[in-house]
């Protein structure tokens, strides 16, 4: 007998499906790791805040194992690749409700060996912003809180 498949990456699928139909903007938290392929410059203590939403992104693939698309960073087009294990959560950047999960560890990018390095230009903003993000200490932006 199979081991059962995680629930993980259909509640991805399944959030992201309500935020678009209610016209939010979904973003996926993610634990960057060495499987990770994403532009460094956008890393914070160990961590990158991705837009899904379909605006922002290109080639969107939600599979069960990861997560793909192209998005630009400044003005530069990239393709992410994120391990479903390492999606921390997901949620609703204007109201903030969403879903926190466990990264577990996760596995090689498939075509790592002829992947390109992640670009390291200068911040400016999430894929498919305007500008910059208001400071983590706007009171007015929404925050997700994991409840265990």
């Amino acid at each position: 007998m199979s081991a059962e498949s995680s629930t993980k990456p259909y509640l991805i699928r399944a959030l992201h499906e309500w935020c678009t139909d209610n016209g939010y903007t979904p973003h996926i938290v993610v634990t960057v790791d060495a499987n990770t392929v994403v532009p460094k410059a956008h890393i914070h203590e160990g961590q990158i805040t991705l837009n899904i939403g379909t605006l922002a992104t290109n080639r969107l693939i939600l599979g069960n194992d990861y997560i793909e698309f192209q998005a630009r960073f400044s003005g530069v087009t990239e393709h992410i690749y994120v391990p479903v294990a390492a999606v921390s959560a997901i949620y609703a950047r204007e109201t903030g409700a969403g879903m926190g999960f466990e990264v577990h560890e996760s596995s090689a990018y498939p075509g790592s060996e002829s992947q390109a390095e992640p670009s390291t230009e200068k911040p400016s903003g999430k894929p498919g912003s305007d500008g910059p993000e208001p400071p983590d200490d706007d009171p007015k932006r929404p925050r997700l809180t994991i409840v265990k």
